[in-house]
């Protein structure tokens, strides 16, 4: 700023031989000057902003889609949810007939629809039958399938929740618009079953909805399970109760967050150094820990994604660092757009505004992400609804309404005196 302000007043000079020599002047001296100057200002900017120590960064959770022939078994960043799913799956008719004998919900398979989170409801409120084959070595067999959603990726989200609790840290809710699409096929009907005969293949028709099915995906994130054992023996803690178990994550890489994944009464706390875990435990035998490793992402080396990678990320800023270590709950509608602002996600969206009524009869474009939190604090029938108007920046595609929901859930979070709905403006 300073370097193009002389440099304008140097151009209003109209005699040459004085511009020449002031700019020679400014050249050899000033400029210099001024350069050191602001390399020292950044100096002191960086060192204020690093005052503020952010470990909240190393245990960011990044997720994407990918199809199951996709999946890199070595990936250095993504992993899948659950490592079960890449294992090749046989479906048995005599457990089909006797999930359908106890009355239980007999599961053919899994699908992706890639619907947004409207289109998902509806489906799951009208409950529909649709019609479907099963080829068999006997021939094929026309049968009838529902859908409902499948729960498995969003439990391991909720298995998260707890293990943050033990491990001490702040939680911050998961973005991860893809878990709540997936849907299993389960058996409806269908005529009897040989119990010798085998399937061979799965064929059913999702009438409107059949553009937007897509099978054998996996959806992957940035964790990664580890199994480590103690160094050394457990030494007594200085409570003389307890005993220190110290877990080297050296080798694995110190510029990752981990978490350890033990049960409550087994931990009474963690501490963290650069290269070491110390888990403080009522155990007092050495023995393997499992741990979650969760992977400080290099978004240049991921490589090709069909899919969106999203993140609850929060962008580094000093006075988002700053909010977070003096934690004071500031009830202004400024606030709210600051908190919303900070995550990476909200880049495609602005909030535009934010309404306190009584009530809102209206369909909501949004769900709570963070139903283990507030299935804990009681109903929100009786409370104010705050409304957060929100405009898209870029089109709306089908994870919009989902990464909506991640926005408004992170706000509920600070403010459960309401209960918070995010619409569209």
């Amino acid at each position: 700023m300073i370097k193009e302000l002389m440099i304008e007043r140097l151009r209003k000079i109209e005699d040459l031989e004085q511009r020449q020599l002031l700019k020679d002047i400014v050249s050899g001296v000033f400029v210099n000057l001024i350069d050191y100057q602001e390399e020292m200002n950044k100096r002191l900017e960086e060192r204020v902003f690093n005052e503020i120590e952010d470990v909240e960064n190393r245990f960011d959770i990044y997720v994407t889609l990918s199809s199951k022939e996709d999946i890199d078994p070595i990936h250095q960043y993504l992993f899948p949810m659950r490592p079960v799913d890449l294992e090749s799956k046989t479906i048995q008719i005599n457990k089909l007939l006797q999930s359908l004998e106890r009355n239980e919900q007999a599961v053919l398979y899994t699908l992706f629809l890639a619907c947004d989170s409207v289109q998902i409801q509806q489906l799951l409120t009208e409950e529909r039958l649709f019609n479907g084959t099963l080829v068999t070595t006997e021939g094929p067999i026309e049968i009838q399938v529902s859908l409902t959603r499948n729960m498995d990726y969003l439990q391991e989200i909720n298995k998260l929740y707890p293990i943050f609790q033990v491990n001490g840290l702040p939680w911050k809710t998961i973005n991860h618009p893809f878990a709540y699409k997936f849907f299993n096929v389960n058996l409806e009907k269908c005529p009897p079953l040989n119990e010798e005969a085998e399937i061979t293949d799965i064929i059913v028709d999702l009438q409107e909805y059949e553009p937007k099915k897509r099978l054998n995906m996996v959806p992957l994130w940035n964790i990664e399970r580890h199994e480590v054992k103690n160094i050394g023996f457990p030494v007594p803690a200085i409570d003389k109760v307890n005993y220190e178990h110290v877990l080297s994550i050296r080798k694995m890489g110190s510029e990752h967050g981990y978490l350890v994944e033990a049960d409550e009464e087994n931990v009474r706390y963690i501490k963290r150094t650069d290269n070491e875990l110390t888990v403080v435990s009522p155990q007092d035998k050495s023995g393997v820990w499992k741990l979650l490793k969760i992977v400080n992402m290099e978004e240049e080396k991921i490589g090709k994604l069909h899919y969106e990678l999203v993140s609850n990320r929060r962008i580094e800023h000093f006075m988002s660092k700053f909010a977070r270590k003096h934690s004071a709950n500031v009830k202004t509608k400024g606030e709210i757009i600051r908190m919303v602002n900070t995550f990476e996600a909200a880049n495609r969206f602005e909030l535009v505004d934010v309404e306190i009524v009584d009530s809102f009869l209206e369909a909501s474009f949004t769900y709570c992400a963070n139903p283990f939190i507030t299935e804990m604090l009681g109903e929100n029938s009786y409370k104010k609804i705050m409304l957060l108007k929100f405009k898209a920046k870029v089109e709306k595609d089908f994870i919009a309404n989902d990464i909506l929901s991640f926005l408004v859930s992170e706000v509920q979070r600070h403010f459960f005196e309401f209960k918070c709905v995010g619409v569209w403006q």
